[in-house]
């Protein structure tokens, strides 16, 4: 990224960030008291619709603090949608999305996504900058000194069991789990308090999945970040969720503890748990590692 490019986003950044704490910030973050009743991404009646084809209808689902609530359904379902929708790299038809109480659609855009990290299956990195770079980005973009930048860099490469030196090396000379642990890092880098995550496990193989499963669930343990985690996978749902939002065709359809979904007498939950077989017990066993 040319650097009169990171300038540019470093004075956007500057001016979101210089408020009272933010003059001219439709909704400020830190003017907000803090409320531990109030969820801290809460979908209300919201529906989605491309052209004549209906993604999402009368959506609605609550995520507490510090809690991972799992979207688990087949493709075509909704729910990358409905994890687009915090964020607003989808706009809702209608209904209301909230974040911390109030409506994303309030909040400045640039402020609304700095508050949250947002990991996908195919990582994403920028291929002509350093693992050292892609990781610092957003601190680079809020204007962040350069030690700070590097100590908070090394901090996340220990926090998701990488080497130091590999912050040295590019995307392309690292394997697919060492390119996931550095999407994870470069989401937590300045620090959000919500994770947005997409099948971010998913394109991996089982051994490793299974590593960074573990990663996930230390992390969670360490951090308490409230996170949306998308899945078609049950068993990583049982592993990973505190609750699991299961949908259907664009609708909620259920929203369960892994051992309450497991004896759930719901149609579909049935179905998946005969579908993928004995052993979902341990799975369910959240934050056994």
């Amino acid at each position: 990224m040319p650097t009169s490019e990171l300038r540019a986003y470093a004075t956007i950044w500057q001016r979101i960030t210089d408020c009272a704490l933010c003059p001219g910030t439709p909704v400020c973050w830190a003017d907000m008291p803090p409320a531990s009743e109030t969820p801290v991404i809460e979908f209300r009646d919201v529906s989605y619709r491309i052209a004549d084809t209906q993604v999402l209808s009368g959506f609605n689902l609550q995520v507490q603090r510090g809690e991972t609530v799992v979207l688990l359904g087949r493709s075509g379902s909704g729910k990358t949608t409905s994890l687009k929708l915090v964020n607003r790299l989808l706009t809702a038809s209608s209904g209301e999305i909230q974040v911390n109480g109030v409506s994303n659609a309030e909040v400045d855009l640039i402020r609304l996504r700095r508050g949250i990290g947002y990991v996908i299956q195919d990582v994403g990195l920028f291929p002509h900058f350093t693992i050292e770079r892609n990781i610092g980005l957003v601190p680079k973009i809020e204007a962040w000194p350069q030690d700070r930048i590097r100590t908070r860099v090394q901090e996340l490469l220990q926090m998701v069991a990488l080497a130091p030196e590999i912050g040295l090396r590019y995307p392309h000379q690292l394997s697919g789990g060492q390119r996931q642990r550095v999407g994870v890092a470069r989401a937590l880098a300045a620090d959000p308090e919500i994770l947005l995550m997409d099948e971010p496990f998913g394109a991996l193989d089982p051994l490793t999945r299974d590593e960074l499963q573990r990663e996930f669930l230390l992390l969670q343990q360490r951090l308490h970040k409230t996170v949306l985690f998308v899945t078609h996978d049950l068993r990583e749902a049982l592993r990973l969720g505190s609750r699991i939002a299961l949908m259907e065709a664009g609708r909620l359809v259920t929203v369960l503890a892994p051992g309450e979904f497991l004896g759930s007498t719901d149609p579909l939950a049935s179905a998946y748990v005969r579908a993928f077989g004995g052993d979902l017990e341990s799975a369910a066993k959240r934050g056994a590692l």
